[in-house]
């Protein structure tokens, strides 16, 4: 039986590989945009499309209580095409900021529209230095300085709002270096890779299965172990949307 679904960043990387995902589960998904010229993208893919800026705390309650979502997906963020170096100075702090103030607004619309789990984008590369690989236990770069500490602070933002949130099962999804359709990379690349098809799949799996906490996301590495996402999600790093 299908879910309605309020995702969050509907026309990011993830977001556009998620909704076909999402609708052929059986699943009513209204997707978030912020850019008008992408509200036909998102009904083409299948999803019901709302043009609104997360930091308008008004409309995205209202938003969010209209759609009547079970579940609220966050894939929200704010980086340049591809990741452009001379481009990410600036997109730290705003990348921060959505993870900090716009996660906190998402959750009040979810817990106010009734929804019963968040599942919510987060990176796998926030743990502070130690032994490796890295579980989900393992603490966060909390002390981190300059622009690692701006990013960090998002994160652990994020995840405590998602995870600390009272009558909400949150999920955290730690991805780790996308690649593939839409991420501006198209092999493998970073300490802990994965493909954006399994990125999405990922958050697909976690609507129904998982216990509330964090999961990291990746191709097998040295950095990170996984081996949480495989048990509790069925989550394969192999897995890839049709081409």
């Amino acid at each position: 039986m299908g879910h309605r679904i309020f995702l969050a960043g509907g026309s990011g990387a993830i977001g556009r590989r998620l909704i076909p995902l999402l609708v052929g589960a059986g699943h009513r998904v209204a997707a978030t945009t912020r850019q008008s010229g992408k509200v036909d993208e998102l009904r083409a893919l299948g999803a019901d499309p709302v043009l609104l800026d997360v930091f308008d705390a008004a409309g995205l309650h209202d938003a969010v209580a209209s759609a009547k979502p079970e579940i609220v997906i966050h894939q929200l963020t704010d980086l340049p095409p591809g990741l452009d170096p001379a481009r990410m100075g600036e997109a730290i702090a705003r990348n921060a900021r959505i993870r900090e103030e716009g996660t906190r607004n998402l959750v009040a619309a979810a817990r106010s529209a009734g929804a019963r789990r968040l599942v919510a984008q987060s990176i796998a590369g926030a743990y502070a230095p130690g032994p490796e690989p890295h579980d989900e236990a393992d603490p966060l770069d909390g002390g981190a300085e300059g622009n690692r500490g701006i990013t960090v602070g998002g994160v652990i933002a994020l995840e405590t709002a998602v995870l600390g949130t009272p009558r909400l099962e949150g999920i955290v999804l730690r991805y780790g270096n996308l690649y593939g359709l839409g991420t501006g990379a198209d092999a493998p690349g970073g300490a802990a890779p994965v493909h954006v098809d399994a990125a999405a799949h990922a958050a697909l799996l976690a609507i129904d299965h998982g216990k509330p906490g964090a999961f990291n996301v990746a191709e097998p590495n040295a950095h990170v172990s996984t081996r949480k996402a495989v048990a509790e999600l069925g989550w394969s790093a192999g897995f890839r949307l049709p081409a």
